[in-house]
């Protein structure tokens, strides 16, 4: 395919400064360096056009749905504050208008197609050869998910699909948006305290509780503070790695939830080898790891929702803006119980906090 790439004013500025920071520090990230340069992640990768970046035509649906057949990748989606990477195969997957599943046990998601604005096939220069990826953005630059070639993908596979989809047009122009300022949250005294109360006792499904948040004109730790009684505790900002390092001891299976705007990759299984790395803490499993920041942890809940297999209980984790960084639940399906090890588990947090 004959593709065309088109200039840019200022594209050479900004890839110069890119460099100069490089020079400084070779190890030095994408996303860091863009934060210190005060653009997007994707404008910086833009000024790689016809180099080591190839825009991709906006067929989201198909390159996720042909994706099983470059076999096994690693499926990487993150955050502010933490980085969620899982090994496996791109199976059962289903699009549905704007919203996208794949259900495997390795590679879990749930992905909102409207947040997904341009996409990228990306080679990145390493001392042993090159790292091949896709990579995804949403419409003010801000990765949604990355899909990385590894030692066990199909590599011509790989190469045909990205042939497939590439755009005619190298465009330059992103069309990106400013990000809209976070909402205010409404005064607790102008919220139907009692009637939300109500609706969380009267749950069936964790599902509902975000319909439940939107009918209430609610942000999530709002609710969080104003929930029934007994059904959320804050517990301590260190309740993250002391929960993985209980479900590491007592091999409790888990369930660890990281999202971008577009979307929410789950690992499903156990936890073993945990790391700390400054201010990071890690799982360092073979084919899942999680990094998350500590430090950026500025509430910790144990909240329960009723169900009809029972009540779900979860430890969610937030910044000081309110933003989720993560939640984790005991490993289950619908229809079957929650763990009762998870229950203790989470029950240990919450004693902590007694007086």
């Amino acid at each position: 395919m004959t593709v065309t790439v088109e200039p840019s004013t200022g594209r050479g500025d900004l890839h110069q400064a890119w460099q100069a920071l490089l020079t400084e520090n070779p190890k030095l990230r994408i996303r860091n360096a863009a934060t210190e340069l005060g653009v997007s992640e994707a404008e910086l990768l833009v000024t790689r056009l016809g180099d080591t970046a190839t825009r991709l035509r906006s067929s989201w649906s198909a390159i996720l749905s042909e994706l099983e057949a470059v076999g096994r990748v690693m499926a990487l989606t993150r955050n502010d504050h933490a980085v969620h990477e899982k090994h496996g195969v791109y199976r059962n997957v289903s699009i549905n208008g704007p919203v996208g599943l794949v259900l495997d046990k390795e590679i879990d998601l749930r992905i909102f197609l409207r947040s997904w604005h341009v996409g990228f096939a990306v080679r990145q220069p390493l001392k042993s050869g090159w790292r091949h990826s896709l990579q995804f953005f949403d419409a003010h630059g801000q990765a949604v998910h990355k899909i990385f070639k590894t030692d066990e993908t199909d590599s011509d596979a790989w190469d045909a699909l990205v042939e497939r989809h590439v755009s005619r047009s190298q465009s330059s122009d992103l069309g990106l948006t400013p990000r809209s300022a976070r909402s205010a949250e409404t005064p607790d005294d102008e919220i139907d305290v009692s009637g939300f109360q109500q609706a969380w006792i009267d749950l069936e499904d964790t599902h509902d509780f975000f319909g439940l948040l939107r009918t209430f004109g609610l942000t999530r730790t709002q609710a969080l503070r104003l929930a029934p009684e007994g059904l959320a505790a804050r517990v301590d900002a260190d309740s993250l790695r002391r929960a993985l390092e209980a479900a590491a001891a007592r091999e409790v299976p888990i369930m660890v939830f990281v999202g971008s705007p577009g979307v929410i990759q789950i690992h499903s299984g156990p936890v073993r080898r945990l790391v700390t790395t400054g201010p990071w803490f890690n799982v360092l499993d073979p084919r899942f790891n999680l990094h998350l920041r500590e430090d950026a942890i500025a509430e910790a809940w144990v909240v329960r929702k009723p169900t009809t297999d029972g009540v779900v209980s979860s430890l969610e984790l937030f910044d000081a803006e309110g933003g989720t960084i993560a939640m984790l639940f005991g490993e289950r399906k619908p229809g079957v119980p929650e763990l009762q090890a998870w229950r203790d588990l989470l029950g240990a947090l919450t004693d902590r906090r007694d007086p």
